[in-house]
């Protein structure tokens, strides 16, 4: 009996012993690491708004072999070397071709051997001339791009599709690029025949909304408006030169960017004109004689002309410019204007037109908005 009675002691004893170790085990035993708190991923900083830059000049006649040959020396390879550097620096160059780019033909006027007869006929190898200063879109609405019919403006476009320079001009035509990833498109009128009609209203407004609805940046641009000197000041009226009806062009530029366009480039007059900031869109009403070699005046005014550079956000509206002054001194090509006579020009003639305007004119050629909110 008693052997029978001890073995219930050992056996507590045991469990006591056991219990004992495993509660010294638990008791030393580290507590588990605590989880390493989540990392901080900072966002990447948002890319910075897209903008495209823009140069624009004006009337652009390198030479004429009709009705004699008034080319340069150089055959044009250097006349415009001093502006190259600006032009190929943006991501758009826009200029007007004056006459056709054509080799051979007859021409539609009726002209004399004369040097004072107005009508253009520039080498198809010019184009590449173009190219290379940097032009990348260039106006075919004018009062001479029909100087030799419409084969001369079938030339002028085989030549500048030779090159890869876009162009627009002749009625239902425009052009169209991506830039950055920007959809840009240029529609050039003119108040000429077979041009893209700048004095038919209601089809200009329903071809540029048409225009604007399907790119995300729409360029404007007009040949209209008196000319020479005495046609600088803008007359907020319908103008006539020599019987022709040039247009209103205050109201055109107006009612284009109504209808959607973005930046409105006028040439014509070849004389600079005013400027204006309206509906937070850019409008150069004239950018006067910019590359004409002899054939076309370039006394006083009509020999300084800018070059104007503006800079666009995705959705067209002006951010900021400037207006690289040039003049022409023949037989050279344009080069730049250390007295800035353009600019000083565009500047008084824009506070004339537009006391209450939204540009300002830095002494450095820039151009900037007044800092005040838009009110149409």
């Amino acid at each position: 009996m008693r052997a029978a009675e001890r073995r219930p002691r050992r056996s507590a004893v045991a469990i006591l012993i056991a219990t004992a170790a495993v509660l010294a085990g638990c008791a030393t035993a580290p507590p588990p690491a605590p989880a390493p708190p989540p990392a901080v991923v900072e966002p990447p900083p948002p890319p910075p708004p897209t903008e495209i830059s823009i140069a624009a000049v004006g009337d652009i006649m390198l030479g004429t072999d009709f009705p004699k040959n008034i080319l340069p020396d150089d055959d044009g390879v250097g006349f415009l070397r001093h502006v190259t550097p600006i032009l190929s620096a943006v991501d758009i160059a826009f200029g007007n071709v004056e006459g056709v780019l054509m080799d051979g033909g007859e021409p539609v006027k009726q002209c004399k051997a004369s040097t004072s007869c107005f009508v253009f006929r520039t080498p198809t190898r010019y184009a590449a001339y173009l190219r290379d200063a940097g032009f990348d879109v260039m106006s075919l609405a004018n009062n001479h791009a029909r100087d030799f019919g419409e084969e001369g403006r079938d030339s002028s476009m085989a030549a500048l599709d030779a090159v890869g320079i876009r162009h627009s001009g002749r009625e239902g035509t425009w052009a169209e690029m991506t830039v950055k990833g920007v959809r840009v498109a240029m529609v050039a009128f003119a108040p000429n025949v077979g041009a893209n009609s700048l004095n038919d209203h209601d089809l200009a407004v329903e071809f540029v909304r048409s225009l604007a609805a399907a790119n995300d940046i729409l360029i404007v641009s007009f040949h209209a408006g008196g000319e020479g000197a005495g046609a600088e000041a803008l007359p907020f009226t319908r103008e006539v030169y020599v019987g022709e009806d040039r247009g209103d062009v205050v109201m055109f530029a107006r009612a284009m960017i109504d209808a959607g366009a973005d930046l409105l480039l006028g040439h014509g007059p070849h004389v600079p004109r005013a400027m204006e900031l309206y509906r937070e869109r850019l409008i150069a009403y004239s950018l006067g004689n910019f590359a004409t070699y002899y054939g076309i005046g370039v006394e006083g005014n009509r020999g300084i002309a800018p070059i104007v550079t503006a800079r666009l956000d995705a959705e067209g509206r002006f951010v900021g410019g400037r207006i690289d002054s040039t003049i022409q001194l023949r037989p050279d090509g344009p080069s730049i204007d250390p007295e800035q006579r353009a600019l000083q020009l565009i500047r008084d003639l824009t506070a004339a037109a537009f006391p209450y305007g939204w540009l300002e004119f830095g002494a450095d050629g820039r151009i900037s908005r007044v800092p005040r909110p838009w009110s149409p």
